[in-house]
């Protein structure tokens, strides 16, 4: 009896997608700042690119872990853009939104529990006094800063106008990805099983380009919930607002702004083409037998949400 009034409060459906949301990116998120942390503390990582993919390696082991459980959105920006073009209900968003920030939460406190002593020790052996503005090289584990703390100073400038359009410009090239990758009429698409390292790589290759500028948030859940934390650790307004200010100019409108805008362009512009009954995919030969040209439905359209897996 209890269970039924609880499934009539909060459905199955909330539930797993929940769990589904909060888990994956959960996994993302820890192998993504766990790889800065050992970057910044140990040098243990040569190079942006080893970074890149381990964010990579995180986001594609994160869907497959949870596509089961939910869409495997895992970002704010991605179940926004999802929304816009249709493919996800709108009431299914504050849920979502909640999971992904406090999965990115539960990572960064992890995180934290694992190498708070090797930050301490960093920060003693630096004479870096955590909250002052030189401990952005220890907050940069946590939550993304521009320019890079990591990046030359001396070639390295960012305004806030350039790091909003870095981060909303990344997103969306994300976003479109995704959209092409789960959209049955592209016959580039792969099957369903590679789709997740798809996107990995796709993560991996913007962070390549974008990192030494903005460190390639490109997730507000991603920077948020870890941030959120680090400040309560004792990095303060290093963490919020952050040694620039803006991070909620940069680091969440611009990816909500970015996805929302591929989404629009997708399924305004994209979508119709592809979904078009009056001519067969442009690298597909029309049927013979009946002389009808067409085209193969819309995934978007087969179901109400998408996944990004299976």
């Amino acid at each position: 009896m209890k269970g039924k009034v609880w499934e009539r409060v909060i459905s199955h459906e909330v539930v797993q997608g929940f769990a589904g949301e909060l888990l994956g990116t959960f996994i993302l998120v820890f192998f993504g700042t766990g790889s800065v942390a050992v970057a910044v503390l140990f040098n243990a990582l040569s190079g942006l690119l080893q970074v890149a993919l381990m964010w990579g390696i995180g986001v594609s082991l994160a869907i497959y872990c949870t596509r089961h459980l939910s869409c495997a959105h895992l970002n704010p920006a991605v179940s926004l853009g999802m929304v816009v073009a249709g493919r996800m209900r709108a009431r299914k968003l504050p849920y979502y939104w909640l999971a992904q920030v406090l999965g990115a939460f539960a990572a960064g406190m992890l995180i934290y529990a694992i190498f708070s002593g090797s930050i301490a020790h960093f920060e003693s052996v630096h004479h870096i006094t955590r909250g002052s503005a030189a401990s952005v090289k220890t907050a940069m584990i946590f939550g993304d800063y521009f320019p890079n703390p990591g990046s030359p100073s001396a070639i390295v400038s960012v305004s806030l106008p350039l790091a909003f359009l870095v981060e909303g410009a990344g997103t969306a090239l994300l976003v479109f990805t995704i959209f092409m990758l789960t959209e049955d009429c592209n016959v580039g698409r792969p099957s369903s099983e590679i789709v997740p390292v798809l996107i990995g790589l796709t993560v991996t290759a913007i962070i390549g380009v974008l990192a030494p500028l903005t460190q390639a948030g490109l997730n507000p859940a991603r920077d948020f919930g870890p941030r959120l934390f680090s400040y309560f650790a004792g990095w303060g307004r290093i963490a919020i607002p952050g040694s620039s200010g803006g991070f909620l100019t940069v680091y969440v409108l611009g990816p909500l702004t970015g996805g929302t805008l591929s989404a629009l362009v997708f399924g305004k512009v994209i979508e119709p083409i592809m979904k078009r009954r009056t001519a067969a995919c442009a690298c597909q030969q029309p049927p013979r037998a009946s002389g009808i040209l067409q085209s193969r439905p819309s995934i978007a359209m087969a179901v109400e949400e998408t996944p990004i897996g299976p």
